[in-house]
């Protein structure tokens, strides 16, 4: 096919609109480069293909992240959410998370004003079907009409189109999501170039009309009130929020299910991709656990504008008439109409293990893969992906060095660092249990960790970098002030003494020993310590841990100290393990397949031993 050559070349091409593609995008455009976004519909620019909701846990810490480098997801929500909730409020700071459903139409309108209102951004409805790539660099890439887009670098955020297809039952038909096209011939191409391209599937509930539901035998379930806003830069939520509803699964629901099975796409033997272990469809999880007689599920609004609920928990992909009978089943929906049915969907992912940790691919330079192509799940998971490789074209652009953020600064971090150096089999979630240093990587610290980063990289702008300096200039005016200022025995006010068992003290202690104590907050300290009720909330939360957590954060910083230097040493490219006496053959066998770009990357391979990390760090000493 003969192609015609558009007469604009581009910094950065970004290929699909969802939010991997939107980061990438904006964040590209943002550092001041010519960007080219290109999706199959523009009408779904940053849609919200599964639940209607941003955040969770770890997500949420994702979120935070993206923030504070200087992306858009956090200031979307804020803008567009409709409850916010902060999970785990009765746990450690480290594993608390922020959660906000979304007004799905809005988020996504939204989105598409930012990006359409973002200079050196243009945006252009087309399917990319392949790559131009010369020399073993990309160079552009060419479209379904026939046109050729150059580009100095290209950014691919296909999502679940590439070759998707779509199961209801063992009825199956091509397309990206329901409604819309899959994407077909780039990952042909991409198999061509020599990349390992696998099979994966994912699946969503059924869409509920809510005029069907009767919510008076349902358990509501409010936000947080006030709600807490995800980005550093939004001072307060100011639209209306709803609740959303709890309901159950039953016994009755499950023998429905079970009846189904043999025109299951699942247990069939028709769906060959593998499925997300910690999100599984409702047939799943009623053959797991037989043992369980119910299955929560939350009845969640779509918008504030429309009638559709989302029953989170319920994904399947059986048969039509058995959806019917199964969502009819649960209490307070026994008349319950689909607006839109559940299904699965099976979709192409190329393994991450052929990636940098910038998200350059190892086989072309200048290609970019971020999001579901790298094998993730999650809206939150594609938005850091592709807010670094956004950042990471625009630094190859500009002639500079990428950014990789460490395993120690951000779960971004981690989540990259165990996608290229681990590679995955099924979909990819974040947890806060991946990350061995969670407790330096709080939400709540998000900005005071990599704020900096995005500064220095021009995402974040010049009056939000002042405020945060403001801020993290408070933090220790205050924490200097708590550890100079004394509570005096004979000074003190006997109630506060009696109520906190200090009768006894001999001794004056200062107020950070104070707080240091379980039972003493900022809130007591208001007491006896009038300068305390002026200082802001955000500044009081980050004085407080650092003061409580002081013990287990030096533990931890002293970890990543050890750890640094095995992150830092490079392993030079084409570097000969065959050469090296003393490594087994698997570990040789390991190291050639995985090419590790760091002696610290190296050291997470399954089967690599520290005795094996020992030898190779030897032998990278002896070559200088």
């Amino acid at each position: 096919m003969e192609f015609i050559d558009y007469d604009k070349q581009y910094d950065v091409i970004v290929v699909g609109a969802g939010h991997a593609g939107c980061e990438a995008a904006l964040a590209a455009a943002r550092m001041g480069c010519e960007t080219l976004l290109l999706t199959i519909n523009l009408d779904a620019i940053a849609l919200m293909s599964c639940n209607p909701a941003i955040g969770g846990l770890a997500k949420g810490h994702l979120v935070k992240e993206i923030d504070a480098l200087g992306g858009e997801m956090g200031k979307n929500i804020d803008a567009t959410g409709i409850q916010f909730r902060i999970l785990n409020t009765r746990k450690g700071p480290a594993v608390r998370a922020s959660r906000a459903q979304a007004d799905k139409q809005h988020y996504r309108l939204r989105m598409k004003q930012v990006m359409e209102q973002q200079e050196r951004l243009s945006l252009k409805q087309a399917e990319v079907t392949g790559l131009v790539v010369e020399g073993g660099v990309v160079r552009g890439v060419d479209t379904r009409v026939g046109v050729r887009y150059r580009g100095a670098s290209v950014i691919l955020t296909t999502g679940t189109f590439m070759r998707g297809l779509i199961h209801v039952g063992l009825t199956n038909y091509p397309g990206g999501r329901a409604g819309d096209l899959p994407s077909v011939g780039l990952s042909d191409q991409l198999r061509e170039l020599g990349f390992a391209v696998g099979r994966l599937k994912t699946g969503t509930p059924a869409r509920l009309d809510g005029r069907t539901i009767d919510f008076s035998r349902l358990e509501p379930q409010h936000g947080d009130d006030p709600p807490v806003p995800f980005s550093f830069s939004t001072d307060r939520i100011g639209q209306p929020q709803v609740p959303c509803y709890i309901a159950y699964t039953n016994p009755r629901s499950h023998d429905i299910i079970r009846s189904g099975l043999d025109r299951s796409p699942l247990y069939a033997g028709v769906i060959e991709g593998i499925g997300p272990r910690y999100c599984p469809s409702i047939e799943d999880k009623v053959v797991r656990f037989p043992e369980k007689d119910r299955h929560q599920t939350f009845l969640e609004p779509e918008g504030r504008d429309t009638v559709e609920y989302y029953p989170s928990g319920l994904s399947t992909s059986l048969p039509i008439d058995i959806q019917w009978a199964f969502y009819r089943s649960i209490e307070g929906l026994e008349r319950v109409e689909i607006m839109r049915p559940a299904y699965a969907i099976e979709y192409d992912y190329v393994d991450p293990i052929q990636l940098h940790a910038s998200l350059e691919t190892k086989l072309v330079r200048n290609l970019y893969h971020a999001g579901q192509i790298n094998g993730t799940s999650g809206y939150e998971e594609a938005a850091g992906q592709g807010l670094m490789a956004g950042i990471n074209a625009a630094l190859r652009v500009q002639g500079n060095d990428p950014l990789v953020l460490d395993r120690s600064e951000a779960y971004i971090g981690v989540m990259i660092d165990d996608l290229v150096t681990l590679g995955t089999r099924e979909p990819y979630r974040m947890f806060t249990s991946r990350a061995e240093y969670r407790l330096l990587l709080r939400e709540d610290n998000a900005d005071l960790r990599l704020r900096e980063r995005g500064h220095a990289v021009g995402l974040v702008a010049e009056g939000e970098y002042q405020r945060f300096q403001k801020k993290r200039e408070r933090i220790g005016a205050e924490l200097a002030r708590l550890k100079g200022t004394k509570l005096l025995p004979s000074e003190a006010d006997p109630d506060f003494l009696s109520t906190f068992s200090l009768t006894a003290l001999q001794n004056a202690l200062t107020y950070e020993q104070l707080l240091r104590r379980p039972d003493i907050t900022y809130e007591e300290l208001c007491r006896i310590d009038p300068h305390a009720a002026e200082v802001p909330p955000a500044v009081r939360e980050q004085v407080e841990i650092q003061i409580k957590y002081q013990g287990y954060i030096e533990r931890q910083l002293d970890q990543v100290e050890r750890a640094r230097k095995l992150e830092g040493t490079p392993i030079p490219a084409g570097f000969d393990y065959g050469a090296i006496p003393g490594l087994s053959a698997e570990v040789r066998e390991k190291l050639a397949k995985f090419r590790p770009d760091t002696l610290g990357q190296a050291s997470r391979i399954q089967g690599v031993t520290p005795a094996a990390v020992g030898i190779l760090s030897l032998a990278l000493k002896a070559r200088g």
